[in-house]
């Protein structure tokens, strides 16, 4: 090998040799970029999830006028959860809501209950439009609860029974039980709608009890 080519070769091995660690160093700097974003991307996925599961719940199981169900239920001596169970069985917490059979609020009572409780509480200025009034509507609904823990010796079940089907015809059932020497639990209720509408309330008291807890002030 010729001086001029030994000193030539001797020139290119270093310049091969910086082009190496350049590569090195930008796969390097790749590599940390790929696992910076990876890190930025938990964290970001970690921060969310409070808010996430809050959102799926609060599809799954709302809760609106939580200060108004406070308050109700101190003033008549009920548990908060139970009347959030019923508004959510009644009508999952949508205001203005009317049934086919014009229940209206949100929890659902009909123009005949809501004046029955306007004469016995003495709202004399009450007005069926009312309902319509989240404040109006959830303090008829809980004395109305009231009225029929009253009637019914709290026992849950039957005051459901009761707000679904009537008094009337929880009165009978309870009397046909009572001749068999039997008392009316959930699964001996004739009616199927209101079996799965006590049903759907009680368990729905149950997750309000363990979900909002602070919230419904328990």
């Amino acid at each position: 090998m010729s001086t001029r080519t030994a000193t030539a070769s001797r020139r290119r091995q270093p310049a091969a040799a910086r082009r190496g660690a350049s590569v090195a160093q930008i796969r390097r700097r790749r590599l940390m970029a790929i696992a910076t974003t990876i890190v930025l991307a938990v964290c970001a996925v970690l921060a969310l999830r409070p808010a996430f599961h809050h959102a799926v719940t609060e599809i799954s199981l709302p809760l609106r006028h939580e200060d108004i169900i406070r308050q109700q239920a101190r003033d008549k001596g009920l548990d908060p959860a139970l009347i959030a169970g019923v508004i959510y069985a009644e009508s999952r917490f949508i205001d203005g809501r009317t049934s086919s059979a014009g229940a209206k609020g949100l929890m659902q009572l009909t123009p005949a209950t809501a004046q029955y409780i306007a004469h016995k509480s003495g709202g004399t200025a009450f007005q069926v439009s009312d309902l319509g009034t989240p404040q109006v509507n959830i303090a008829y609904g809980a004395y109305y609860l009231k009225y029929l823990m009253q009637r019914y010796g709290d026992d849950v079940p039957l005051v459901l029974a009761a707000y679904n089907a009537g008094e009337g015809n929880v009165d009978k059932w309870v009397a046909a039980a009572k001749a068999q020497d039997k008392s009316l639990n959930i699964s001996a209720i004739p009616f199927g709608e209101t079996r799965s509408y006590v049903t759907k309330v009680m368990a729905a008291r149950k997750q309000y009890r363990t979900t909002y807890r602070s919230e419904l002030g328990l």
